[in-house]
């Protein structure tokens, strides 16, 4: 499991769009830019401001809002303002202002004697810490990074696994020929959301959506087969290990027993594919897709089938029994 130190440089730097874009930026305390963001969690130091610091969660951002910004300002009309250079004696990451309106003077002017960061953004406070909460707790996930391949198909993201050189990014460009997307080739990094989900992503942003085929070099894949061959990122739904045809193993050929491989301490069904000419890999891979949702709604296939025998043989016994008793009338 890897960790990383993340700073409020780190937060401001952050490269998002559309519904997790933060629209951050610095307006005072430039200096103490570099300080560490140890918590996914947010403050609403309303108590802190009044001057009550027991508990209080220095540790953690502080988010500014109408209803403690209009106590500031307050607090600024009536001279009563000597308590605030307490609150900067925490070691506290950051204040953050929403609603695009800037603290007081001697707030700004007791951030900056003390290093604090203040940030602005134009967000509102209910929406601003919503997506704080949602971007934080990505950031601060129990995170690994795996060799394989990560590819979505029919909607079921399916990390494909197995020794170097047994076919898999031969595999995913099957598959991406065959209208699936690629997600990451090679290394894939998975994060752990909300203790149950894991998310994968390309390990590097700068060759994501490339990949490595034996005999032809280094491809493009957006540019090869179009954005629509493409995604950012996808839940881990499923792994597919890919080895080599094994004479002496016993493979699975009805599917009653179901074998899962623990990440992050999740637990991901896993299906083990044998390998060898004239197996259709990319097909096998697709119906697995198929079977899986079948599963996630609430239909089992292999279990179908073993209940449909065991009726079967039920009602031979029976008419056995019936056919082979002697009249005695």
């Amino acid at each position: 499991m890897e960790t990383k130190r993340f700073t409020v440089l780190d937060l401001i730097d952050l490269d998002l769009k559309e519904h997790d874009a933060l629209e951050l930026r610095c307006i005072g305390g430039r200096k103490g830019l570099g300080r560490e963001i140890s918590s996914p969690d947010i403050n609403r130091p309303g108590l802190a401001l009044s001057g009550f610091f027991e508990n209080f969660a220095y540790q953690r951002l502080q988010l500014i809002g109408q209803g403690e910004l209009a106590y500031l300002r307050v607090l600024a009309k009536e001279g009563r303002m000597e308590g605030i250079p307490k609150i900067f004696s925490f070691p506290i990451p950051c204040f953050i202002f929403s609603n695009g309106e800037p603290p007081e003077q001697s707030f700004a002017e007791a951030a900056e004697n003390a290093d604090c960061p203040i940030l602005l953004s134009e967000l509102s406070s209910t929406e601003l810490s919503s997506r704080l909460l949602r971007v934080l707790t990505n950031i601060f996930a129990p995170k690994t990074s795996i060799h394989g391949v990560l590819v979505e198909v029919y909607g079921i993201g399916i990390l494909l696994s197995g020794e170097s050189g047994v076919g898999k990014s031969e595999t995913a460009l099957e598959l991406i020929e065959r209208g699936h997307r690629l997600v990451a080739d090679d290394v894939v990094e998975i994060r752990c959301v909300s203790g149950n989900i894991l998310m994968g992503s390309g390990a590097n942003k700068v060759i994501g959506h490339h990949m490595e085929i034996r005999g032809l070099g280094i491809i493009n894949v957006t540019h090869l087969f179009g954005v629509g061959a493409i995604r950012d990122k996808k839940q881990v739904q499923l792994i597919c290990n890919l080895e080599e045809w094994d004479s002496s193993k016993v493979y699975d050929r009805i599917g009653t027993d179901e074998m899962t491989e623990e990440i992050l301490g999740v637990q991901v069904p896993k299906l083990d594919i044998p390998v060898k000419p004239g197996r259709n890999i990319p097909i096998i891979i697709e119906t697995a897709a198929m079977n899986e949702r079948l599963k996630k709604m609430g239909y089992h296939s292999a279990k179908e089938f073993n209940q449909n025998i065991l009726r079967w043989l039920e009602s031979e016994s029976a008419r056995a029994v019936y056919f082979g008793r002697e009249d005695t009338i």
